[in-house]
């Protein structure tokens, strides 16, 4: 009797660690699954971070082409003030271009500011469509 409760035991010993065997095959495969999961959206992440990096390159790249044309463009601008008024005083005798702009505010035609300004007939053009076109 002792020998068959002995066997009994060792039996029933060795079916709970077939068990337990049988649960960490499972668990070990439910790991691996996960962790090929996990790779799966890791590189999924990765392929994401790498076209947001190369989006930001180039919006990095455009803004500092952007920057360099405004500089440039600041460079060619800076100087029109003073030719303005080189351009104002170059002949005391002739009205200056404010006073045609003034004329022609007030009606006045190409021909009136090629006569009365002595302004070339371009000049004279150039002046009327920039001033009636600031006109509301």
């Amino acid at each position: 009797m002792l020998i068959v409760s002995l066997v009994a035991s060792v039996v029933a010993l060795a079916l709970g660690c077939l068990g337990l065997l049988g649960f960490c095959v499972w668990l070990l495969r439910q790991q691996r699954r996960q962790a090929e999961e996990q790779a799966k959206r890791d590189a999924v992440r990765d392929r994401r971070i790498k076209d947001l990096v190369q989006q930001l390159d180039v919006y990095a790249e455009g803004s500092a082409r952007m920057g360099d044309r405004l500089e440039e463009l600041a460079r060619l601008v800076a100087p029109l003030p003073d030719k303005l008024v080189q351009l104002e005083q170059r002949d005391p005798n002739n009205f200056s271009f404010s006073q045609a702009a003034k004329l022609v505010g007030m009606g006045a035609s190409v021909d009136d500011l090629t006569h009365s300004c002595g302004l070339s007939q371009s000049e004279a053009e150039l002046m009327s469509k920039l001033h009636k076109a600031r006109k509301p």
